[in-house]
């Protein structure tokens, strides 16, 4: 579990990518280490990764086929900064909203609004999971909590805002139009949906 609260922005330190299987490492800093284990979970740019290897202050993970095929991982190279956040202690403040590192897709940034102290993204979505988006409902965006600002159900977009503090904490100031960026829904969102759906599917057989 996580708070989708960016502990770190971390660049990616080294990177190995065969068919199917990606193993990329991050230098932790000190605060982020303390008590890390193998078999740890972390939240990279939002999808949950299984610490595979500690080598002193460098942390390992491995990204299978279906994580690469619905995150931006895929894109990773050796200096992409990612957004890091190590999961939640029980009786932790929940500062953004609760995310499980389960991505369901990418959105992709369609427009960048930059004015003093302000900045607005637009990011198209698919229609298979905007059905979970609402006006100022949460979402996960690269791992960070964040609320639905506007909802355009018909171009399938949707915006953002970010204050500055959310810029200089992750990854988002580095974004350009084209980019992509992992979404999680929040989850009870998504099981209301389902059900409300499934209820009326059955009335109508």
């Amino acid at each position: 579990m996580y708070t989708g609260i960016v502990q770190e922005q971390l660049p990616i330190s080294g990177i190995v990518k065969k068919d199917g299987l990606t193993t990329f490492s991050l230098e932790f800093p000190e605060q982020l280490m303390e008590g890390l284990e193998t078999g740890a979970s972390i939240a990279v740019n939002g999808v949950c990764f299984t610490v595979t290897d500690i080598s002193g202050s460098k942390v390992s993970f491995d990204a299978i086929q279906e994580s690469l095929a619905l995150s931006n991982i895929k894109y990773l190279e050796k200096g992409s900064m990612v957004n890091v956040e190590r999961s939640a202690k029980q009786d932790a403040e929940i500062g953004g909203h609760i995310l499980s590192g389960h991505v369901m897709n990418t959105a992709t940034v369609s427009c960048i609004e930059v004015s003093e102290n302000n900045c607005r993204l637009t990011l198209a979505g698919d229609s298979t999971w905007l059905k979970y988006v609402f006006d100022k409902g949460f979402l996960g965006v690269n791992g960070a909590s964040l609320t639905v600002a506007k909802l355009d159900r018909e171009a399938s977009s949707f915006c953002i805002n970010l204050i500055p503090e959310t810029l200089k904490r992750t990854n988002f100031s580095l974004l350009n139009v084209g980019d992509e960026v992992n979404i999680e829904i929040e989850s009870q969102t998504q099981v209301i949906v389902d059900t409300v759906e499934r209820v009326l599917a059955e009335r109508h057989q």
